[in-house]
């Protein structure tokens, strides 16, 4: 049985600027979430203080995900061999939770205000979110490069996106409260808010759910290893595939790998290093092999003792 950890290659993803992101993110979300939330309460917005209780949910999802970046770091112990790096999953699946219990609340207080809608100053709810609309597609920005590599990092970006066009959405209400004098306008985007919040939430919160109790990842595929190992010459069959996530950025895999033969353990080696590189390229980091063979008149020395025949 090996494990893989010295392929000349390294396929890891590397993830760029993450800290300086999240700091900068929670610095300025947390600093617009004051200056919506004393303009909100003050002018008695609805739309305005959904809008910064999101933020503030935000603010701490932010932060949850920069802890577990950093006990991503912590090394592996005789207690914990991976180390903290599931924590990065936890974060994800509990910033979704946050999510979706903030909107619940939003959606509630939007329901009463809609049947008894008051005045309010469109001009001011409209710079207000104005405000929020540079500073959510700043943050967002910051995101965008690692997106791609990590579920936490995609997350903030949605978040932070879907709250940069939330607040375009209030700067249209807020002019046209202005020109209209319509209030219902205000709890109807605070709905709005809900619906998009939903929306960019629901994918993230099923898929940490799902990576939480060890599903395969959404972008590997069980019969694509099983069709990349089949098609390297000596490779008869691999079966007992487990792949699971050790962190948002890290998969591991277990396998039973039938050789046809162990004459030459050189070869057997080969096969493997082939193996485990092309695991590598989709996306699987940590790789554990056991071996079988078909040919049973194989002598245990010769396989190695950590070999089983079939």
């Amino acid at each position: 049985m090996e494990h893989s950890h010295t392929h000349d290659h390294n396929h890891l993803v590397t993830l760029t600027n993450v800290n300086g992101a999240f700091i900068t993110g929670i610095a300025l979300n947390s600093l617009f979430v004051v200056i919506e939330a004393v303009i909100g309460f003050s002018i008695h917005s609805l739309s305005l203080l959904s809008d910064a209780g999101h933020n503030l949910a935000d603010v701490g999802s932010l932060a949850l995900s920069l802890l577990a970046f950093r006990l991503l770091k912590v090394k592996p112990n005789d207690k914990y061999t991976y180390g903290y790096r599931k924590t990065t999953i936890l974060a994800a699946l509990l910033n979704g939770v946050i999510l979706l219990i903030s909107i619940g609340a939003i959606a509630y207080a939007a329901i009463q205000r809609l049947y008894n809608p008051v005045p309010l100053p469109g001009k001011t709810i409209a710079l207000v979110a104005g405000i929020g609309i540079v500073v959510n597609f700043i943050t967002a920005f910051l995101f965008m490069k690692n997106q791609e590599h990590d579920l936490n990092v995609k997350g903030a970006y949605l978040h932070m996106l879907a709250d940069g066009l939330v607040s375009v959405g209030i700067m249209a209400g807020g002019i046209l409260i202005y020109f209209t004098g319509l209030f219902w306008i205000d709890p109807v985007l605070s709905m709005i808010i809900v619906l998009v919040i939903l929306i960019s939430t629901w994918g993230l919160l099923k898929e940490s759910l799902a990576l939480t109790l060890d599903a395969v990842p959404k972008d590997i595929d069980i019969n694509d290893i099983k069709r990349n190992a089949e098609n390297i010459n000596g490779v008869k069959n691999l079966h007992h595939i487990h792949v699971w996530a050790i962190s948002t950025t890290e998969n591991a895999m277990t396998a039973h790998l039938v050789i046809d033969s162990c004459e030459n353990i050189d070869e057997i080696r080969s096969i493997k290093d082939k193996l485990k590189h092309r695991l590598e390229h989709m996306n699987i980091q940590h790789i554990t092999l056991e071996t079988e063979y078909t040919n049973e008149d194989c002598p245990e020395a010769d396989c190695g003792k950590n070999n089983i025949r079939r």
